[in-house]
């Protein structure tokens, strides 16, 4: 296909005109469109573009089969685009037919913006999930921007959503488009000046004209002979050992660095895993290390990791990435020139290509690993007093092999990250990361315990503990054994690293929401046995003795502001130590 010819006249004629190219590029050839004023800027994308036959059809009811009887054919899938309001709600029949039959469509129905809805504005009616379960998957695009991040989130979106026509199985899709006015394409100079840097080439370089088989193209994208890298999201898998031997065997073809998040079991397989980096938080701290390590193709496996540092690195990169996963989900939010592939890691492993000798960008990334893991290991080893980073790091040298560990979300996930060091000890890492979300730590804890069969320990937060206390009650049925681990610094320590901790008042109040929360009372109403950890050596001898039977809580009391700024120094000195020659 040809470079992209893009309308950049105003931000609406951009957006449709991206939308409808990146539909172009991943295959599409028709589209049955309904006159209406609100999808202007969709109906002149799309009777521009020379790559796609636009079909005039008066009656969006008619014009719904009649995309419905084109899409029949071939199976491939057809588009639909109509105005707001009423307009949307005839395509509801042929929708039902679609669904039922299995028949490929991609609905787009243009809509008012959120500020012209509910109050009486004309043509104007819910078109949220209009069409409910009769769709394979539904989204509403956010209002149109002239922006690389706005552009990349579009193409991204628009994509996922024409493969759920086809996959996991063929049916219609629903995406929901708003438009502010001007709706027609009224210049505005500013829109092309907004986007002159972008390479449109690029951007549209890894649209593919089907679903992505990485069978077809492992060998000239997945070489061993490129700067790539291997990222191991937060994934627990059913078996872990299985899940680690295939990763491990992916990077031993490959022979790419792997860098796995705290939440995986990678890291607690060191010995199977080649070229394991797990300091990658400190070290992509250093821009110039960073630039560096730039890398020309990414394979995520699983979810992207916990680390921002890392996840805004592969962002700038604009790398191209392979997403391989076992859901059919949409699980790129990072929006980069992305193919996901719906496939199982160890099915993954037999289709690439046996490794070369280790190159020179996997051997630069190992330097580094060392330098950093040398640096920080030595700061937590000389923390001697209860640094809250310093907990995970112990957990991970003194917790019995095999252990179940339920992390809290907010900062016990992320000092996971940043301090979880590559070890032998088989550790099973749990975590709720689908909504990352604090609710019900300790009851998922405790069910994890329970079908464990084995002693299991959460560690958590304060204000996560709290905020589950109900699941206490679960003691009289409880059957298997917990050791809560309670870093107990009064408040919401995440937010001490967030922007808004520059903001006092209200910072203190409505964010960090201290407690004065006497946990030893707390346990006590519920006979469940409280120890307050003085020093490591008091820690240490609690962790290397689990309880066979019953719960247990131990309370770190930490200093949640001298903490914070503790972690910022220490991973600023990590990340230049990682960087020095």
């Amino acid at each position: 296909m040809q470079n992209p010819t893009l309308d950049l006249r105003n931000v609406n004629s951009l957006w449709a005109s991206v939308l409808v190219e990146t539909l172009a590029r991943a295959g599409v050839t028709r589209a049955v469109v309904s006159p209406g004023s609100r999808s202007t800027p969709l109906t002149f994308a799309f009777a521009a573009h020379s790559e796609i036959e636009a079909i005039p059809v008066l009656d969006e009811r008619s014009a719904a089969f009649f995309a419905l009887g084109l899409a029949k054919l071939r199976q491939q899938p057809v588009v639909l685009v109509c105005t707001s309001g009423t307009a949307t709600a005839n395509y509801l029949p042929a929708i039902v037919e679609a669904s039922e039959s299995g028949v490929p469509l991609l609905v787009l129905t243009a809509d008012r913006p959120p500020e012209m809805r509910a109050c009486a504005s004309g043509q104007t009616i819910d078109q949220l999930k209009l069409y409910g379960g009769y769709v394979n998957f539904f989204h509403e695009l956010g209002l149109p921007a002239p922006s690389l991040v706005a552009l990349r989130y579009l193409r991204q979106t628009v994509l996922h959503a024409l493969s759920r026509t086809r996959m996991p199985f063929a049916g219609p899709v629903h995406v929901n488009i708003p438009f502010r006015d001007p709706l027609p394409p009224i210049a505005n100079p500013a829109i092309a000046t907004a986007v002159k840097d972008v390479d449109w080439a690029l951007f549209f370089s890894h649209i593919e004209t089907a679903t992505p088989q990485l069978a077809s193209v492992a060998e000239p994208l997945l070489r061993p002979d490129v700067h790539g890298i291997i990222v191991v999201g937060p994934v627990q898998p059913a078996n872990p050992d299985e899940f680690v031997a295939s990763v491990a065997e992916v990077g031993r073809r490959l022979g790419w660095p792997v860098l796995s998040d705290g939440l995986s079991p990678v890291r607690n397989h060191k010995e199977t895993v080649p070229n394991l980096v797990t300091t990658y938080d400190a070290v992509l701290r250093n821009p110039a290390v960073a630039e560096r390590l730039k890398p020309e193709v990414v394979l995520c496996i699983g979810d992207w990791p916990t680390s921002k540092v890392l996840r805004t690195w592969l962002q700038a990169s604009d790398a191209e990435t392979w997403l391989i996963s076992s859901r059919p989900g949409n699980r790129d939010a990072l929006h980069g020139r992305t193919r996901q592939v719906t496939m199982e890691v160890a099915t993954l492993a037999t289709l690439l290509p046996e490794a070369l000798d280790e190159n020179g960008y996997t051997k630069m990334w190992l330097r580094y690993e060392e330098r950093a893991r040398t640096a920080l290991d030595a700061k937590l080893e000389a923390t001697t007093h209860l640094f809250e980073g310093r907990v995970s790091w112990m957990l991970a040298k003194h917790l019995p092999e095999d252990t179940p560990l339920y992390i809290a979300s907010s900062m016990p996930v992320r000092d996971m990250e940043y301090f979880w060091p590559p070890n032998t000890r088989r550790i099973q890492p749990h975590v709720n990361r689908g909504a990352n979300g604090i609710d019900g730590t300790l009851s998922t804890a405790l069910g994890v315990a329970h079908a464990a069969g084995r002693p299991s320990v959460l560690l958590t937060g304060d204000l996560a503990l709290l905020h589950d206390t109900n699941g206490f009650l679960l003691k009289a049925k409880f059957g298997g054994s917990l050791t809560i681990i309670l870093i107990n610094n009064r408040g919401g320590g995440i937010f001490e690293h967030l922007p808004v901790a520059q903001f006092d008042p209200p910072f203190e109040e409505f964010f960090a929401t201290p407690q004065e929360v006497d946990f030893g009372r707390l346990c006590s109403a519920y006979e469940i046995e409280h120890v307050e950890v003085y020093d490591w050596g008091h820690f240490i001898d609690y962790m290397e003795n689990l309880p066979a039977h019953g719960m247990r809580v131990l309370e770190l009391r930490t200093d949640r502001k001298r903490d914070a700024a503790l972690r910022k120094t220490m991973l600023a000195e990590v990340a230049a130590a990682a960087g020095s020659s």
